[in-house]
């Protein structure tokens, strides 16, 4: 899940599976930290953007950046974007927890953050949130980062959210008085039917991490195929989008390669279970239709 600003809030004491890397930049807790981590230097416009003919060359498009998780639905929501003929992708950001310099909730490592962000072509920003991060300083923190994106000329914030309606209210509540709209592509489409989509389009994830209240630690590194579908009981939400699972994505149509990658120590803390997914090497080119580079 695009996971997520409000679940950080409350979720993020459970982070303390996961050992902080070595290489950890010191930062000041409660304030605003920006940091460019991947920023392509040729922009480039993805293919599935616009007519064919470039007859929407002088179209008005919306800068707009995109709350990229790592996971398979925020994945997706770029894949989307990508294919609005209204849409200029300006670039990612990402949530991190401080204390372990980890992606919030998926626990994915940076240096996979970044591999993701070079292969989606995409510049790449990150935020980092207090481990506690009490709803206070969450709220104050992500409001700045709102301003200060729309000082920078964003107009739209994409977030790949599903259904559930307290998380968009949230999101709508931090864009007030910004002047920057919240956008959700992916809202309210069946959850089956985006699923087949993915799949079929060849998007790649794994569980990364697995709520223990709702399922077992078994899932926790295991990729997420039909076949683990199949294994879901009929209460857990297919998608994931009520937390059961947090997935990272290494492949698919908004990545012009693959990230290869092996499964390492699965832990359990505080109810959850996280997999440590572990990037090898230098990416490999995929196979398949791309959705191009960066430039929306």
């Amino acid at each position: 899940m695009l996971y997520s600003i409000y679940l950080i809030c409350h979720y993020a004491s459970h982070e303390s599976a996961i050992q902080k890397s070595e290489d950890r930049e010191q930062k000041t807790e409660g304030i605003l930290t920006i940091k460019k981590l991947h920023d392509p230097q040729v922009p480039c416009r993805s293919p599935g953007q616009g007519s064919r003919d470039g007859s929407d060359r002088y179209a008005v498009k919306k800068k707009t950046l995109l709350s990229w998780s790592t996971g398979k639905d925020s994945a997706w929501t770029l894949h989307v974007l990508r294919r609005d003929p209204g849409i200029e992708m300006a670039g990612l950001f990402t949530v991190l927890n401080e204390r372990y310099n980890r992606v919030s909730m998926h626990a994915a490592r940076v240096e996979l953050l970044c591999l993701q962000a070079e292969a989606t072509g995409l510049p790449l920003e990150t935020i980092s949130l207090p481990d506690p991060c009490t709803n206070e300083q969450c709220d104050a923190i992500m409001g700045r980062f709102a301003a200060d994106a729309a000082a920078r000329g964003i107009q739209c914030i994409a977030f790949g959210d599903l259904f559930l309606e307290e998380v968009r209210r949230y999101r709508e509540k931090q864009m007030q008085g910004t002047l920057i709209e919240p956008l959700f592509p992916l809202w309210r489409l069946p959850a089956m039917e985006l699923i087949e989509q993915m799949l079929t389009a060849g998007l790649e994830a794994y569980i990364s991490s697995v709520d223990l209240k709702k399922l077992p630690a078994g899932f926790a590194g295991r990729r997420w195929t039909r076949d683990l579908l199949q294994e879901l009981p009929a209460e857990i939400d297919p998608a994931g989008e009520n937390g059961e699972i947090h997935t990272i994505v290494v492949n698919g149509p908004m990545f012009v390669k693959r990230i290869p990658v092996e499964v390492g120590e699965v832990v359990e803390r505080n109810g959850f279970a996280y997999a440590d997914i572990i990037p090898l090497g230098e990416s490999t080119p995929a196979s398949g239709q791309r959705d191009g580079g960066n430039g929306g």
